[in-house]
């Protein structure tokens, strides 16, 4: 019986991926490595435009999967940050119960439960700078699409237009590309964070700093948490997370310009916690920012079109679990994989096995997140994240 011809479903298309962040990014350069036609519209003025967020840990299943099929692992070993690894969990009074600084780790890569650190930035540097030039298209802040015949045009604020023949959101949570895809909207999780950076933080949070060292902290007590991490260009992230109404930012009356403000909001709030955290508010250049944590229903589906998709949390967003960025990664591999294997006979199949996998993968890490939830802001968190700390292989 004579074999079926591979069908190239990216031959003569014009791809359109919305959206900058790792997936989008990722998806991009696994693309054109295949010779796919394919444009990233961002809404960023450039890429220096917007400070970068925290660091992050890659995954030997995910992650680090898409980089090395991507052709980066060199690029990625060449800047990641191997100590930022080491982690500590503390009480409210900075009392550690539970420290990598005191193991010595000889994992390393190819190994499963390496998980080697890199900021935001370096990243997403390693990204651009593998593609071809001029595919990302910056200050491309969406509208609104039409769809012509099977052709999207995409309509930005700048007033441009394009067309494409093929559609994929990488937009974030607030995904402008999703109403085009499905109904379901993010249900809210019961818990927000503030989120915080204080540039120097050797300088204006020594304490913190000390207690740091160069890694990262989950602070536990009360039901509520407080996680921090040390960057590379010296400066310190942090996330002050408790359970409060969805819409308590705009009912609060605080100045989120105002460090003072914000400390003594945190100090009533957070009033058994020692004053070492305290360090968080004394620069007035510390900009902070409330960010209610929302989720998709764990039962979300949706009817696949015919060439329109979605990626990362714009597809399955969920409470920060050290996982989004990874399944971003693992979503564009998947991605580019069906619509590049020839195994398909059009784009809407392709595009329905993706999905298939995705909404899979989607199920079991919600309700990985959900238990991971229900622990985080409880009182017996601290007890718990130091239990499983200790089941973790070495």
């Amino acid at each position: 019986m004579e074999a079926l011809k591979e069908i190239n479903l990216i031959e003569n298309k014009n791809i359109a991926i919305v959206g900058g962040g790792p997936g989008g990014l990722t998806l991009a350069r696994l693309l054109q490595l295949k010779g796919a036609n394919v444009k990233v519209y961002e809404r960023d003025e450039n890429r220096h435009t917007r400070l970068q967020g925290a660091t992050l840990d890659l995954h030997f299943e995910s992650g680090l999967k898409a980089i090395e099929a991507a052709g980066l692992l060199d690029a990625f070993k060449a800047n990641y940050r191997p100590e930022n690894d080491k982690y500590r969990v503390v009480d409210q009074n900075g009392i550690i119960f539970y420290d990598d600084h005191e193991k010595e780790s000889s994992a390393d890569f190819g190994d499963e439960w390496f998980r080697p650190e890199i900021d935001r930035g370096p990243l997403r540097d390693i990204l651009l700078d593998s593609l071809e030039p001029e595919t990302v298209v910056w200050d491309s802040h969406i509208v609104s699409l039409e769809n012509n015949d099977n052709v999207w045009k995409i309509i930005f604020k700048n007033g441009n237009t394009v067309n494409a023949d093929i559609i994929i959101g990488a937009d974030g949570a607030n995904s402008k590309i999703r109403p085009f895809v499905t109904s379901i909207k993010p249900v809210y999780s019961g818990v927000t964070y503030i989120v915080g950076n204080t540039e120097n933080l050797e300088k204006n949070t020594p304490r913190i700093n000390n207690l740091l060292k160069g890694g990262k902290i989950s602070a536990m007590a009360d039901s509520k948490t407080l996680f921090l991490s040390a960057k590379g260009d010296g400066s310190l992230d942090f996330y002050i997370g408790w359970k409060t109404d969805e819409d308590w930012a705009e009912k609060s009356g605080i100045d989120f310009k105002n460090s003072q403000q914000v400390l003594a909001w945190f100090k009533e709030e957070f009033k058994n916690w020692d004053a070492i955290w305290d360090e968080l508010f004394t620069e007035n250049e510390t900009y902070f920012v409330p960010r209610p944590l929302y989720g998709m229903p764990f039962d979300q589906n949706w009817e696949t079109q015919s060439n329109i998709t979605l990626l990362g949390d714009a597809a399955h967003l969920l409470p920060p679990n050290g996982e989004g960025v990874n399944m971003a990664m693992l979503d564009a591999l998947e991605l580019c994989e069906v619509l590049t294997n020839g195994k398909f006979a059009d784009v809407k199949s392709a595009i329905a096995a993706y999905e298939k996998e995705m909404f899979e993968r989607f199920v079991e890490e919600e309700k990985v997140t959900a238990d991971f939830m229900d622990f985080m802001y409880s009182p017996k968190g601290l007890e718990m994240m130091v239990g499983m700390f200790h089941e973790l292989p070495n």
